[in-house]
């Protein structure tokens, strides 16, 4: 049977609306610490990765599906390469990477992304004085704009600020807060550039929330990030009962020290207010998976975004 040209039209036009999607475009942003990722021996750190250890680093991010994966402890650039082309092979591509070169040479921080990298300001040799003696960030910091469509991109800085391990230089505490207001100084440079500029911050800050250099991070004011604080997905839902203001009593920490065997909230993504709009709280969370501490002593975080740019 022929059907009149106008009913065609109307079918095509509904088939139209039918496929578009109900909802917008999201990407994901992970930080994971994956303890020592050495392909070789170091004079400091005696051991490489294990096999064992490597595949459940790599179970570990694939559970996550990162499309953008800032990593702490990285071992030689060789290492990074094997772990790209490891995740390659098992079906997920991140085919921009970057690697910071700190005063540190055993470790760095770097990322992987599945979306180009448009710009890159790494921040290899910053330095302060502490008691009269000058030092410098172990590690550095990442610094990038990653481009993830035509018409959405953010800055992302990632940092392993000083462990909690005591060093005899000086007291590894006003190390850590140091490097923390360094990296400070350089949020304060984009957003004054910029005011609504779309920013992640995130990594092992090796500290507990309530300590000076998670609030020098976060700062005051109309420039005050937002810690979008990862937590596991096990159901808990409520508020504090002792006190609203507070946090919900939910899982998040991060780390677990076997010294001590004690667990605590060291890894935070921390975002800007412009990047707040787009940040979708539901799909941020810590992972929980079996066997997750055999790749490293850390738990990676997730924090999701839309790509609508609000």
């Amino acid at each position: 049977m022929n059907m009149p040209l106008r009913s065609c039209r109307s079918l095509v036009l509904l088939a139209s609306v039918i496929a578009l999607p109900s909802f917008a475009e999201t990407f994901r942003v992970v930080a994971y610490n994956v303890e020592n990722y050495l392909d070789q021996p170091t004079e400091s750190r005696r051991e490489a990765k294990s096999a064992a250890a490597k595949a459940q680093v790599r179970a570990n991010i694939k559970a996550l599906k990162p499309d953008v994966l800032a990593m702490e402890e990285m071992g030689q650039l060789s290492a990074l390469k094997e772990l790209q082309a490891s995740l390659k092979a098992e079906g997920l591509d991140l085919p921009h990477l970057e690697y910071v070169q700190g005063f540190d040479t055993n470790i760095h921080v770097c990322v992987l992304s599945k979306f180009p990298i448009i710009a890159r300001r790494p921040h290899t040799n910053d330095s302060f004085l502490l008691s009269g003696k000058r030092f410098q960030v172990g590690r550095g910091f990442t610094d990038l704009d990653i481009q993830v469509t035509p018409t959405y991109k953010f800055t992302l800085l990632g940092a392993h600020l000083k462990s909690q391990r005591p060093v005899p230089e000086a007291d590894e505490a006003a190390l850590r807060l140091e490097e923390a207001k360094l990296l400070r100084e350089k949020i304060d440079a984009r957003l004054a550039a910029d005011p609504a500029a779309n920013l992640v911050v995130c990594g092992d800050f090796n500290t507990t929330y309530d300590q000076p250099p998670i609030k020098a991070l976060v700062g005051i004011g109309n420039k005050k990030l937002i810690d979008t604080r990862p937590a596991e997905k096990n159901g808990d839902n409520q508020p504090n009962p002792a006190n609203p203001r507070w946090s919900p009593r939910n899982v998040v920490w991060t780390h677990y020290y076997g010294k001590e065997d004690s667990y605590s909230r060291l890894d935070y993504i921390l975002i800007s207010p412009g990047m707040e709009k787009e940040w979708v709280k539901d799909e941020t969370y810590i992972l929980t998976a079996p066997n997750w501490g055999i790749g490293s002593d850390h738990r990676p975080i997730v924090a999701t975004f839309s790509t609508d740019e609000k």
